[in-house]
Order: C-alpha cells, then structure tokens, then sequence
C-alpha cells in the first residue's frame, strides 16, 4: 500500500524577501527578522529570543511563574502545524520595569532556525 502524504500548509506564510525563524521540527514559518526584539533571554532549555509578534503559534493558558526577571503571567506556546512547545507569551509583568515584554514572545533557539536570505 502507497501513502500518499499532503505537503504541509501553514496558517501563514511569511514574505519571501525578508530573513525569518522556522519551526526546526517542521519548517513552518514563525516570525521575521523585523520582529526580533533581543537575543538575550535565557528560555527553560537554554538561550531564546524575544519576539514583537510571530505566526502559526497557539497559546495555552496564562499562569503565574517566578522567572529570572521576576513574577510573570505568562502562556507557554507551540508550532501550530507539530504541535511542539516553542516558549511562551508573557501576558502580564508584576513589576514596571518588566513591562515591556507584555504581549512579547520568547522562542527558544532549540526549536527555530534562520530560514531564507540569511548569505
């Protein structure tokens, strides 16, 4: 018996002249290069990086957590095509110096890859 597989689609795709992340499990486009906001965060399994906005992510829900930086609400993430945790969303920061990461997304470098313009 032959299986004949489907290629993968995903929610969004990401322009194709911009430098971007991939799921490194799957490949599907998660943010762009634009949207990198620092590569100095520290996620559960090693370093990540801190995003304005990414694609084809699903959220779970919000919970309190003691991170490096203190108390945060925050929801951890997942590639929408593999299902694989990527890092999470920080929804709310308890001190006002942790406040700009509200909204913000960490993904972690173990599970992404530059993809696309990168020579």
């Amino acid at each position: 018996m032959v299986r004949i597989s489907k290629p993968k689609t995903f929610q969004a795709y990401l322009d194709d002249c911009h430098r971007r992340y991939s799921c490194a499990h799957c490949r599907a486009h998660l943010a762009n290069h634009d949207d990198l906001i620092s590569k100095s965060f520290q996620g559960s399994q090693g370093r990540a990086y801190l995003f304005n906005s990414v694609v084809n992510v699903g959220c779970g829900p919000a919970e309190e957590r003691v991170l490096l930086t203190g108390l945060h609400a925050v929801a951890d993430i997942h590639c929408e095509s593999c299902k694989t945790t990527l890092g999470w969303k920080y929804e709310q920061a308890f001190e006002s110096s942790q406040k700009y990461k509200e909204g913000k997304y960490i993904i972690e470098l173990n599970h992404m890859i530059k993809d696309n313009g990168w020579d």
